[in-house]
């Protein structure tokens, strides 16, 4: 089983009974356990075509309409015809909403493997790899859920936090957040009061009060009171995707906003009601495998890894004071958090775990 969204309309979704296809000689049979759902894989969704993300794990009927949004989970090896990949390895990476999953591993190492299969050739080598829990210092079984939920979204905010600091913030005396009760807004929050900047987190009304208590944005603004914002030398950091939102903020910002970086697209169904010309500076789409390969020549492999590791570790600690996990198991279960995603009505303190299994979230 597997659910597939209409490419082109985000709310129609449906099953698709997968027939198990036999496994080619270099392949392997993924049982997919358990895999995080945000509104961050709706914005997969968004962009789907533009990002590839489509391509990852293509529909196999009528894929050109229908596609399988990725999703962050942890998957088990159950059948395997590459000698290098044994029956029974964990891994973490990208997954469908489904049972299983077939890949075609190749550039295997110590630390994990990518799918090479043709149809992922030329994806961001991110989105591609699995990471083998056996050898991530990082892995800990009684926190798969934190890691699938969290570590992806915080990865997403390591990179913008990094893209900042890497152009001296663009001479910003403030960071100012949208979509504040989001996941990955509250890590670039959380990061930027460790380095002591600024941080103005964006949100709606309903939302204020949880985006107050985390006490990591130096200060909260409701959508309809963008003018309270300090008019200060500023980048702003566009993650809800709201058009009429950026261009209040280019406005009241004009002149002192030095950098507008968009992110994702939480308001996606958000339909712009002025089309005049935004003030600058022009947003610019932010795609964190570019920064990741950049630090990744500068620095080396091991030092990013452990620059994010050590990063991620009292993140994750400090998540689990607001955190509450919700279990979905089963298609009818998991379609109906999609839709409180896809609707834009999720509780920002809880995070969805889900199983197409049904009964059982491993």
């Amino acid at each position: 089983m597997t659910i597939e969204t209409k490419r082109n309309d985000l709310a129609s979704t449906r099953i698709a009974d997968d027939e198990a296809t036999p496994i080619e000689p270099g392949q392997c049979r993924l049982r997919v356990d358990h895999f995080a759902l945000t509104t961050n894989n709706i914005t997969y969704g968004v962009f789907g075509d533009m990002l590839r993300y489509w391509d990852v794990f293509p529909a196999t009927d009528s894929p050109t309409e229908w596609g399988r949004i990725p999703t962050w989970g942890f998957a088990e090896v159950v059948e395997s015809k590459s000698s290098d990949v044994a029956i029974g390895e964990r891994l973490f990476g990208f997954l469908p909403m489904s049972e299983e999953t077939i890949i075609t591993p190749g550039k295997i190492d110590d630390r994990g493997l990518s799918d090479i299969a043709p149809h992922r050739v030329g994806l961001a080598g991110a989105y591609n790899r699995y990471q083998k829990a056996s050898t991530d210092p990082t892995y800990r079984a009684d926190r798969e859920a934190q890691q699938m939920l969290l570590y992806p979204l915080f990865f997403t905010s390591f990179v913008i936090d990094d893209f900042l600091t890497d152009n001296e913030d663009f001479g910003a005396s403030q960071i100012v957040v949208s979509s504040a009760s989001s996941k990955t807004a509250i890590g670039v929050a959380y990061l930027a009061k460790q380095r002591g900047i600024k941080a103005v987190g964006l949100t709606s009304t309903g939302n204020r009060e949880f985006v107050e208590s985390l006490a990591v944005f130096s200060e909260v603004v409701v959508y309809e009171d963008v003018n309270e914002i300090a008019k200060d030398p500023s980048a702003y950091v566009d993650i809800a995707g709201n058009q009429d939102l950026l261009r209040a903020v280019h406005t009241h910002l004009d002149g002192v906003l030095n950098h507008s970086m968009v992110v994702g697209n939480t308001n996606w169904d958000h339909i712009a009601t002025d089309a005049s010309e935004l003030a600058a500076p022009r947003p610019e789409f932010l795609f964190a495998p570019t920064q990741i390969s950049k630090r990744t020549k500068e620095w080396g492999r091991d030092e990013l890894d452990r620059r994010i590791g050590t990063a991620w570790s009292s993140y994750s600690e400090w998540c689990d004071s607001w955190i509450e996990f919700s279990q979905a198991s089963g298609n009818d279960e998991v379609l109906a958090v999609y839709e409180i995603l896809r609707s834009g009505r999720p509780d920002p303190k809880q995070g969805f775990i889900c199983s197409i299994h049904s009964g059982t979230n491993k």
